[in-house]
């Protein structure tokens, strides 16, 4: 059923203002000169009416849209969320606003929503990973707004990145677990076709081990990403009916950690006694559990802050040439009790 009430308009807060329409809607643009007492009096106005800014009709006028467009591989990951949210909180001093896409893991779906995305006309876009389609990083090279890719070091990047090496994070785990001893080391991930970003991980653990002299193809692997807890604890399952000699386990996050370590207590494997297990991502029930989860820290919070900070100077020199930029983060080797030999 229509509603008969009439949607108040700009014209509607001008005449209960005692103002003209562009005086309205110049007091909505925060880059926009209007006194503080002008201003005042045309949001209560608003306020009184409940007249709504029509986002759209001034982005077409103004050529600003107010938001910023993201993808993610998911939308139930905590990594995930601490970026966006660091993202989020960054953009506010702005009054830019994040929209969000989320693309499964998935380089086709990441064009499909590319596209979908830029016919929107945001300021800026971020997206997760430096692997893309072919068409979808053309799409991206010829957005003409700034391209942010994050979550990783890409080696032809588009325009700005903030991220951190993959690779390298495994590598960090290899290194301390041969420090304590280990040699029979494994690596549990998902499906590297879909997770480039496990596929790096992957690649820094066979990488440092073959560099270490050591046998690296203890592989296993657990599923479509994102792995679940239980995919983690059937794939160690399976890892140890293949390889039962083995002394450490590197895994491509912290929940198929958790599931490593749930299997570990239900065969009787004590932990880290006879096996050593590392996670990625911080999670919080990788520090938590008991024995509490060696991890990486990727500083998923400060990825965000830091795009939103590129966003905003790029936006900021709109008029200025500008050059590729990296930001590269270090990610933090977090030591804890499921890797810690005991005495």
């Amino acid at each position: 059923m229509k509603s008969s009430r009439k949607t108040p308009t700009m014209a509607d807060v001008a005449r209960e203002a005692g103002v003209s329409p562009m005086t309205v809607s110049r007091a909505f643009k925060s880059d926009a000169y209007v006194n503080d007492e002008t201003r005042k009096a045309i949001l209560a106005a608003a306020e009184r009416l409940g007249y709504v800014m029509d986002s759209m009709a001034s982005g077409l006028s103004s050529r600003k849209t107010g938001f910023v467009a993201v993808t993610i591989p998911s939308v139930n990951n905590a990594n995930f969320a601490d970026t966006i949210r660091g993202l989020t909180e960054g953009l506010q001093e702005k009054g830019l606003q994040v929209l969000l896409g989320y693309t499964s893991y998935n380089l086709e779906e990441e064009e499909r929503l590319v596209r979908q995305l830029l016919t929107r006309r945001p300021e800026a876009i971020v997206v997760t990973g430096g692997k893309h389609t072919e068409k979808c990083r053309a799409m991206l090279e010829n957005a003409g707004i700034p391209v942010i890719e994050t979550w990783d070091i890409p080696s032809d990047p588009i325009d700005s990145v903030v991220g951190f090496s993959n690779a390298e994070a495994s590598a960090m785990i290899v290194r301390h677990l041969v420090s304590t001893g280990r040699t029979k080391i494994a690596f549990l991930g998902g499906d590297t076709s879909r997770d480039t970003r496990g596929f790096d991980r992957r690649r820094g653990f066979t990488r440092t081990m073959e560099q270490l002299g050591l046998d690296a193809t203890r592989l296993t692997e657990a599923g479509p990403p994102p792995i679940s807890m239980r995919e983690g604890a059937d794939a160690f399952s399976r890892l140890m009916q293949k390889w039962p000699d083995t002394e450490a386990v590197v895994c491509v996050s912290d929940l198929a950690g958790f599931g490593a370590l749930t299997e570990c207590q239900r065969l009787g494997i004590d932990v880290p006694g006879k096996m050593a297990i590392a996670g990625f991502g911080a999670y919080e029930i990788s520090d938590i559990c008991v024995p509490p989860i060696t991890s990486v820290d990727p500083h998923c919070y400060q990825i965000g802050m830091l795009s939103a900070q590129r966003i905003i100077d790029l936006l900021s020199d709109a008029d200025e040439e500008t050059t590729t930029s990296q930001t590269v983060l270090e990610p933090e080797l977090l030591i804890r009790a499921s890797t810690v030999p005991t005495s």
